[in-house]
């Protein structure tokens, strides 16, 4: 009876959920689990004596009742005397939950010399001793328990790193890692696992060296090439993947990664390609399928890319409504207004809702029906408060583009009325006031906003740009040019001020470098108005009416680029 009741104690006490751990928060030092009594079939035939029950109960009571000291305690006592295996489970589980290291450590090591089979064992002692930063004994610890994996070893190989993840120096974990992974050096994972450390302890040639290795071992591994390629400049990273998926067209994870990379690199033809392919083989996957539409709408592809979003509609796409956002963008770039505006009307509270009450609001003025669309704007920014300024916004602009600046301006105003330093109807208000020739109402909302924001990189582009194109305070204007563009060092349109108040001081050859690595970020037309007028100014006039020719037909009655065009060609 007493050999029997042990047993049913345990059964009931891992069983019931630790009552122990109920005192403590889940959110303990150690993700260690917290895993069933095993079912190990050469158990010692427990006596269960007075004095076993009693510490056992006195160890679950404790427990129960907060007193988490004498809980660790006694279970560690009890541990020690029995020397069974799930005693000593239970003692280094408990001492994990009351955060006492070193005892759950002693307990976890008694647990894993009783249990030697246990892998449960081994990867928390592995975790204790990584918490306390003993690299020594970790290290020792790790490489006797890759001796014993036997089959497993590739695996476990693999697993280093994340058994090594609370060592907070990782120059020490690499050092660990190449140590125990010595005698498994033919081994690839042993190299990948090198790899993986030395990339933690930024060293980046060791580490791109040992994934090659990984490679070179075993030339058909996904998961090493992918990492070797993770682990290269970006345009080597893409001749490794498109090496590897040519020579194993059924590697889906790498292509994928290959056909990501080249939409990062902007080789949107190829990406479109190595997306195609994924389709042939998942016909019904959300994510190809999402991005395949993404890029042929980017490639004016409208068809293929219409037919691509409403496929995902159809398969319950997560994100329906940017796919519906999408749909009339396409259906308004073909001025099928009607179309578009019942897309947007499917278009709830959400990410996509501002999009598409705005460009609900633009097709409608599309129509004729400017009225329509500013009462559509009225009425969202009513219901949606939280939504007002980007409504209002919205509204200044269709009544910008209907000629009606003065009423855009008002509007704007009204809003500042209720809002005097809101930083987006400051911005638009002046940009507004500038078109009006209210450059005095202009400078002083842009020298407000960036009294409430000095790093708005937008305003002080605006103030310095303004100054520019009137020919005045160029040291001021080039120095708020600066500011800006260091904080935003790629802005195409900040790079654009740059280039031209170099052209206004004079810095003719300067100016064109600047305004040229600007129209390589974005084509725009009023950049290439610039970029033509400065090639006029250093007389390469056959290049300068080519570069407005080019954007003319891009961009027709753009009103700018027409005027640049008419001084120069009249």
């Amino acid at each position: 009876m007493k050999r029997r009741l042990l047993p049913l104690l345990f059964a009931a006490c891992f069983g019931s959920g630790a009552s122990v751990a109920q005192q403590e928060d889940e959110a303990v030092a150690i993700p260690v689990p917290v895993p069933p009594a095993p079912a190990v079939s050469t158990l010692p035939a427990q006596e269960l004596t007075p004095q076993i029950l009693y510490q056992f109960l006195l160890a679950e009571i404790a427990g129960s009742r907060g007193n988490i000291g004498l809980a660790v305690d006694a279970y560690r006592d009890l541990a020690r005397t029995t020397r069974d295996p799930r005693i000593a489970q239970r003692a280094a589980q408990v001492a994990l939950f009351a955060r006492r290291y070193e005892v759950a450590l002693d307990a976890a090591r008694l647990w894993a010399e009783l249990d030697p089979e246990s892998a449960q064992a081994r990867q928390m002692v592995t975790s204790l001793l990584a918490a306390g930063a003993r690299p020594e004994d970790l290290a020792e610890h790790i490489a006797r328990q890759l001796a014993a994996e036997g089959g497993n070893l590739p695996n476990a190989l693999l697993q280093l790193n994340r058994a090594l993840a609370r060592v907070p120096d990782k120059r020490k974990v690499l050092s660990i890692v190449e140590q125990v992974t010595t005698p498994y050096v033919g081994i690839a994972e042993a190299h990948f696992a090198r790899a993986v450390a030395a990339h933690g302890a930024q060293d980046a040639t060791r580490a791109l060296g040992e994934a090659e290795r990984a490679v070179a071992l075993r030339p058909d591994w996904e998961q090493a090439a992918l990492l070797k390629s993770q682990l290269q400049p970006r345009a080597e990273a893409i001749e490794t993947l498109h090496r590897f998926a040519s020579q194993h067209p059924a590697s889906l994870d790498l292509r994928m990664a290959l056909a990501r990379m080249l939409v990062a690199e902007k080789r949107y033809p190829e990406a479109r390609r190595e997306f195609g392919v994924l389709l042939a083989a998942t016909p019904d996957d959300t994510e190809t399928l999402y991005a395949l539409g993404v890029l042929s709408y980017q490639q004016q592809d409208l068809r293929e890319a219409e037919r691509y979003f409403r496929r995902l509609l159809e398969l319950d796409f997560a994100d329906a409504d940017s796919v519906r956002l999408y749909l009339g963008q396409l259906a308004e770039d073909e001025k099928r207004w009607d179309e578009a505006i019942k897309w947007y009307e499917q278009i709830g509270p959400g990410e996509q809702f501002v999009a598409a009450r705005l460009r609900q609001a633009y097709a409608l003025a599309k129509q004729d029906r400017l009225d329509d669309a500013l009462h559509h704007l009225q009425a969202a920014r009513t219901e949606h408060r939280e939504h007002a300024v980007r409504m209002l916004i919205g509204e200044a602009q269709l009544l910008r583009e209907a000629g009606r600046t003065a009423d855009a301006l008002a509007v704007l105003d009204q809003g500042l009325a209720a809002q005097p330093d809101q930083p987006e109807l400051l911005y638009e208000a002046a940009l507004v006031a500038e078109r009006l020739g209210r450059i005095d109402v202009f400078e002083a909302r842009l020298k407000r906003l960036l009294q409430i924001k000095p790093d708005h990189a937008h305003a002080l582009n605006a103030l310095g740009y303004s100054l520019a194109e009137r020919n005045v305070r160029l040291d001021e204007a080039q120095q708020l040019i600066d500011q800006a563009l260091a904080l935003a060092p790629d802005d195409p349109f900040i790079l654009d001020s740059k280039g031209w108040v170099q052209f206004r001081r004079g810095q003719t050859a300067a100016a064109l470098v600047t305004l040229q690595r600007a129209f390589a970020i974005r084509p725009d037309p009023e950049i290439a108005a610039h970029v033509g007028e400065v090639m006029w100014a250093l007389g390469r006039r056959e290049e300068a009416a080519k570069t407005w020719a080019d954007a003319a037909k891009l961009h027709p009655g753009n009103d700018e680029l027409t005027a640049t065009i008419k001084r120069f060609q009249p």
